[in-house]
């Protein structure tokens, strides 16, 4: 499985000895691409049989997802449950193989490594998980946990220095460094989640992947988690990509926001332009939901409401996949795929990137709709 993609990394390494001494020699500066995914598919086969199981389908979790990671920059992801958002998660991470598209770090292609070649590479992308209270295993110790990246990559602390490094991570995500011998029942959500954050640190990386990491916190917890991931982020020059379903908290720490839909990336601008400016009409219905604090603004504005389900992921819709939910929806949506690229025939902020034949503001003639 590692075919070309370790070949090509081979040979921009050859001073290298072994695969843990594998350096990429593209340097990124900040707001350059460091992760570049292009054309991204995930599908999970549908079988039928006990012995001779045979394939009739797939679901497509992730059907052709395209975006840039910048180098110090938080790129959000949001959508509804079941859209791929996770999944994208676990194929970026090679925790789950990639169906088909690319994915290049630092200029190399990296979806199709395995064994050593892509141990190196994940030395320099760590992940946060959603659930801190089974992310951690019971039976270890804090110290245990948060030591274990060392004993994978003994070549970033020696075994005499960990415990002082495990101790330092924990002074650095706000936890008493004399926790080293406690069990993750003895702590708070808020606090597993703080060691979650602490093992992502351990070994250095460039990029983090959060996956919904606050979701499961209380409000009051999520706060404090948000600002330790930007505090970090400043001090360690991180790149995150931020899964969540808080379309408030993705605008809080996010520079980039990419919205997906059915395995889709349906529109990807800055932060301003997908909260004030967006363009797809998925886009305008997920904002529409969010909950306003003012009452009198809450009882003025207008609630996109969506009629129909979310259609299956094995047997997504021709065309766009929204059409069946969409108020726009033409004979062209059924028959055309649309390109996620910048309207042409808009201008200013408005102007993002956005997969809708009909792309327009909900400000404007094309895209004010009626309440639902």
């Amino acid at each position: 499985m590692a075919g070309n993609g370790a070949s090509a990394l081979g040979a921009t390494t050859a001073a290298a000895t072994t695969p843990e001494e594998l350096v990429f020699d593209q340097n990124v500066a900040r707001g350059e691409p460091i992760l570049e995914v292009r054309d991204l598919v995930k599908h999970f086969p549908l079988t039928k049989g006990v012995l001779l199981k045979k394939q009739f389908g797939a679901v497509k979790a992730v059907d052709g997802v395209s975006f840039d990671l910048m180098q110090g920059e938080t790129l959000g992801i949001v959508g509804e449950s079941g859209c791929g958002k996770s999944t994208l998660a676990k194929v970026l991470m090679s925790l789950e193989p990639a169906t088909g598209g690319s994915v290049r770090y630092r200029g190399e292609e990296i979806s199709r490594l395995s064994g050593s070649a892509l141990k190196a590479v994940r030395r320099n992308i760590q992940m946060v998980f959603q659930d801190p209270y089974t992310s951690l295993n019971p039976r270890m110790t804090v110290g245990d946990i948060i030591g274990e990246p060392f004993e994978i990559h003994p070549e970033v602390a020696p075994k005499g220095d960990r415990r002082k490094a495990v101790q330092d991570l924990l002074d650095v995500v706000g936890l008493n460094p004399e926790y080293i011998n406690r069990y993750p029942h003895q702590f708070s959500g808020g606090q597993r989640q703080r060691i979650g954050i602490a093992r992502g640190l351990a070994l250095k990386p460039e990029i983090i992947i959060c996956d919904e990491p606050v979701s499961a916190l209380d409000v009051s917890v999520q706060a404090q988690v948000i600002n330790l991931l930007e505090q970090l982020q400043t001090e360690f020059n991180l790149s995150y990509m931020f899964i969540a379903h808080d379309l408030s908290i993705v605008r809080h720490i996010s520079d980039r926001v990419g919205v997906m839909y059915l395995g889709k990336m349906v529109e990807i601008g800055s932060d301003a332009e997908i909260y004030d400016h967006a363009t797809h009409p998925y886009t305008q219905a997920l904002l529409s939901a969010v909950p306003v604090p003012d009452p009198t603004a809450r009882e003025s504005r207008e609630r996109i409401v969506l009629t129909g389900d979310v259609p299956s992921p094995a047997n997504p819709p021709s065309g766009c996949r929204f059409r069946t939910r969409c108020w726009k929806a033409q004979e062209r949506c059924a028959v055309e795929v649309p390109l996620l690229a910048a309207p042409l025939w808009l201008d200013g902020a408005a102007r993002h990137e956005s997969a809708c034949h009909f792309a327009a503001e909900r400000d404007n003639g094309r895209g004010v709709v009626a309440a639902g």
